[in-house]
């Protein structure tokens, strides 16, 4: 099994879309990536631009060479309406049927009456597969981050092939004890957790939760031997390590350091690109 991370925070872009290649399928899970559209009071600069449109065509591409493409959840840095990559694929897709909300149900509906007609689709919660080989299990729908909050769930996805690699989607540390248990419980020996969004401590997000967070993320490193790509919502803030400090232990990389490249946040440097011109 090899994973591959396409775009990431670490790499330019809001994304967790991944490319999972076993020797009986290719899957890929949320293919496609976003900006912040303002930060620091200024929209993208034109470097974020460039590398949005980089990502978007790899994930796009990626997908489309792609068996089973995931959905996690209905934000814009994990799907998007160009559904021509979906075409003729099998989808497993949030569902918008439960544990889901208002605005997150209105884009699910949306995407669903689309890509129906152009692909095999089907919802995740919950749900077992088996292809070949390989085994694919997705959670059932758990917090966007904190029990409770406004943004709605994601579905995780576990994909098993002698290797078991789990994608948390934006579990945001994870905070929910119940997304901590689904992960440990499963044993991963690699696991791509969105870290938390610590851009909002002390505003949208507590320091309570940023407790709660690295207790769930420490009992991860304890109770499994996973190698841990950290990434996405942490990757916003140049002072990551100082709030989150997990990176001197060598099971935790970001997305760019696990393929072996140099950190690009572009977005936590907008201000910094600007100045630069």
């Amino acid at each position: 099994m090899e994973i591959i991370p396409i775009a990431a925070d670490s790499l330019g872009v809001r994304s967790m879309a991944t490319l999972v290649k076993t020797d009986d399928v290719k899957i890929v899970i949320d293919p496609d990536a976003a900006l912040g559209p303002s930060r620091y009071g200024l929209p993208p600069h034109p470097l974020e631009l460039e590398a949005l449109k980089r990502a978007r065509e790899r994930a796009h591409t990626t997908a489309s060479e792609s068996d089973i493409i995931v959905v996690s959840h209905y934000h814009f840095d994990h799907f998007s309406y160009d559904l021509e990559p979906y075409r003729g694929k099998r989808i497993y897709a949030k569902s918008t049927k439960e544990h889901i909300n208002k605005s997150q149900r209105a884009r699910g509906e949306a995407f669903w009456s689309e890509v129906s007609k152009i692909a095999q689709a089907n919802p995740a919660d919950g749900v077992e597969i088996k292809e070949g080989k390989v085994r694919m299990c997705f959670s059932p729908a758990v917090p966007h981050g904190p029990p409770g909050v406004r943004l709605g769930f994601v579905v995780m996805t576990l994909v098993e092939e002698k290797l078991r690699f789990i994608h948390t989607s934006d579990v945001q540390g994870p905070v929910a004890e119940e997304t901590a248990e689904w992960i440990i419980e499963r044993k991963p020996d690699i696991v791509y957790v969105d870290g938390p969004p610590v851009l909002f401590l002390g505003w949208k997000f507590s320091h309570a939760n940023l407790e709660k967070a690295a207790s769930n993320f420490q009992r991860i490193l304890d109770e499994t031997k996973a190698e841990v790509i950290l990434d996405h919502h942490l990757l916003r803030s140049l002072d990551y390590k100082e709030k989150f400090p997990f990176f001197d232990n060598p099971r935790v990389k970001t997305a760019a350091e696990y393929l072996g490249l140099k950190n690009s946040m572009l977005e936590a440097h907008r201000r910094d690109l600007y100045k630069k011109k």
